[in-house]
């Protein structure tokens, strides 16, 4: 019930002062997001590779309103690739952007984004990795798709995210499949309408359900994007009926949640990558991890009433 509250108040500038300007806001914000700087993440990414585990990077921040502000996110995406280079970790190390970052929301949005991403996703083939295209609102995934078809000419790895709460995504799943695609499957994290996405847990873990089983018996490449037990056990169970081997998918988890389950899975020789945020605009990120699962949301609060 609380998480349409919570995504309401993610776009919510009185909130986001509110909450900012708590004291206890960095301490729980640090669980998920570590760090600030590239520099604060490179022991993070040395850490977690070190213990066989995977990432995938994002720059946090999302809601820029000038095409100069594009131009720094890309950017800042050229910074950390300078920065991967120089660890040599190739395709254990990717990377997530979000085009409304690249300026997808702005006056000529959509070749504005492809631009701004176009040298981001070079830049990584050249060393080595590759670059997954966050999933956004409804309203925007036309032109991320149509901007994920047209990198992957040059650069076949370029992946995606798809929303499994969205109706219009069983077929988006059917189509990418077919096309070999790397495909990151999550259930959702933004407030949509009934008119466009299911509203009830149960009738997302269906749909859930029903796509990983079409992208599992596919061409492509899943990855699954998902906290749920029972999920991930589905999950491996879908797999081997497919006949994939470990290195033919690979589950993906956020930075600071269920982390003995991320040593797990890679501990039994899956492909096990962490999402990793770090960056200034924190508050969008933060909020949606707080409205995807009620653990989060009373561990934020629990610290408030602790620390204040």
């Amino acid at each position: 019930m609380l998480g349409p509250v919570i995504l309401a108040a993610s776009r919510s500038d009185r909130m986001r002062r509110l909450i900012s300007a708590a004291p206890v806001t960095k301490q729980v914000v640090d669980r998920f997001i570590p760090g600030e700087t590239v520099t604060d993440v490179v022991p993070i990414i040395r850490d977690l590779t070190d213990q066989g585990l995977e990432l995938t990077m994002d720059v946090v921040g999302e809601d820029i309103t000038t095409p100069e502000q594009a131009s720094a996110a890309r950017d800042a995406y050229l910074a950390l690739i300078d920065h991967l280079k120089e660890l040599e970790l190739g395709e254990r190390v990717e990377m997530s952007v979000k085009l409304s970052m690249f300026g997808q929301a702005l006056e000529g949005g959509h070749e504005l984004a492809l631009a701004n991403v176009r040298p981001v996703v070079e830049a990584a083939a050249a060393i080595g990795t590759t670059v997954t295209l966050d999933a956004e609102d409804h309203t925007t995934l036309d032109s991320m798709f149509a901007i994920h078809e047209e990198l992957r000419k040059d650069f076949p790895q370029t992946g995606c995210v798809i929303q499994a709460y969205l109706f219009r995504t069983e077929a988006d799943a059917r189509r990418l499949a077919e096309s070999g695609s790397r495909v990151r499957l999550v259930k959702g994290a933004y407030k949509e309408p009934a008119e466009v996405a299911y509203q009830q847990k149960h009738e997302i873990d269906k749909a859930y359900v029903r796509i990983l089983k079409t992208l599992m018996e596919g061409e492509g490449y899943p990855m699954i994007g998902s906290h749920d037990p029972r999920l991930i056990a589905i999950a491996q169970e879908l797999a081997h009926k497919a006949g994939r081997k470990l290195d033919e998918y690979e589950f993906q988890m956020l930075y600071g949640i269920r982390g003995e389950e991320h040593l797990r899975l890679a501990a039994e020789g899956h492909r096990m990558r962490v999402y990793t945020a770090y960056g200034t605009d924190w508050y969008g990120y933060f909020m949606r991890r707080l409205a995807e699962k009620p653990a989060n949301l009373r561990f934020f609060v629990r610290s408030m009433i602790t620390k204040g």
